[in-house]
C-alpha cells in the first residue's frame, strides 16, 4: 500500500481542525469574561428621518452563569425613584401594594439548568429577586437561547456563515460575513475565547443598521454577583402585573 507522504497529511489535519474550532459547538463552554457592551443602532424612515439609539452593558460570563446589567447615567436612580413617588397618600398604598417593574435597569441572571435557561431579575435596593416563567421571556426581551445568552449570538448560525476576506487586526479573530436579498450580517468571531468581539446587521440600502461592539476588561475578584444574592426575597414576574 502506497504511504502519504507525512507533511501534506499533517496539513490537512491541521486545516480540517482549524476549521472546527472555527465556531463554538453544541455543549462547549468558552472562558470566562468580564465585558463591556456597546450597542449601537440607526434606521431612516422613509420620511427621511435618522434615528440613532446608543446604550452600553456589562457583562459577566462564567460556567452556567450570564449577568448583565445596563450601564446608567448619573443620577438615572434619582429619576426613577423621582417618577415612582407617588403624590398622595392612598396611591402611596397602592404603591406599596403593587410596585412598578422595569426590567431594562435591573441586573438580570440567566442560569443554565438541566440544559435550559432559568431567568431571574435583581433589585438591589430593595433586595428583591424577580423570577420570570418561560411563557414571560418575551415581555422581559428574552428570547429563551442560553446559546444567545452566553455567546450573543446563534453558535449554529455562526458556524454557517462563510470566512470572509476582511481583514482582522485582531490576533486570533476572523471576521465571518453572509448576504442575501439585500441583507448582510458579519461577525468577528474571537475563536480563543469563544465570543464576537464585533457583531453588524443591515441592510445594502442603508436604511437600518446595528453594531454591537465588546470589549473584554479585568476579571472580578472576589464574590460574584449572583452569589451574594443571600437573605434577597423571592418574587414572581406575576407580582408586578395589573
Amino acid at each position: 500500500m502506497k504511504r502519504l507522504p507525512l507533511l501534506p497529511l499533517l496539513i490537512t489535519t491541521l486545516c480540517l481542525a482549524a476549521s472546527a474550532r472555527a465556531a463554538p459547538a453544541a455543549g462547549t463552554t468558552g472562558a470566562d469574561l468580564d465585558l463591556r457592551i456597546s450597542y449601537y443602532s440607526k434606521v431612516v424612515t422613509p420620511e427621511g428621518v435618522s434615528r440613532e439609539a446608543r446604550y452600553e452593558e456589562t457583562m459577566l460570563r462564567r460556567a452556567g452563569h450570564v449577568w448583565t446589567a445596563r450601564v446608567l447615567p448619573a443620577g438615572a436612580e434619582k429619576h426613577h425613584e423621582h417618577a415612582a413617588k407617588p403624590t398622595n397618600q392612598a396611591a402611596g398604598r397602592v404603591a406599596a401594594e403593587h410596585k412598578h417593574f422595569n426590567h431594562v435597569v435591573l441586573p438580570r441572571h440567566v442560569a443554565l439548568e438541566n440544559g435550559q435557561a432559568r431567568v431571574e431579575f435583581v433589585d438591589v435596593r430593595a433586595k428583591e429577586l424577580i423570577a420570570i416563567p418561560p411563557a414571560e421571556f418575551g415581555n422581559v426581551g428574552f428570547d429563551g437561547s442560553w446559546d444567545h445568552a452566553y455567546y450573543l449570538l446563534d453558535s449554529t448560525r455562526l458556524k454557517a456563515m462563510p470566512l470572509s476576506a476582511r481583514v482582522s487586526t485582531v490576533a486570533g479573530a476572523r471576521w465571518r460575513e453572509r448576504e442575501d436579498k439585500g441583507l448582510f450580517e458579519r461577525v468577528l468571531w474571537d475563536d480563543k475565547r469563544q465570543i464576537p468581539l464585533v457583531i453588524e446587521s443591515g441592510d445594502k440600502a442603508a436604511t437600518f443598521f446595528n453594531r454591537v461592539d465588546l470589549t473584554v476588561q479585568a476579571g472580578t475578584s472576589g464574590a460574584l454577583p449572583w452569589q451574594r444574592l443571600k437573605g434577597y426575597a423571592q418574587k414572581e414576574y406575576s407580582d408586578f402585573l395589573d
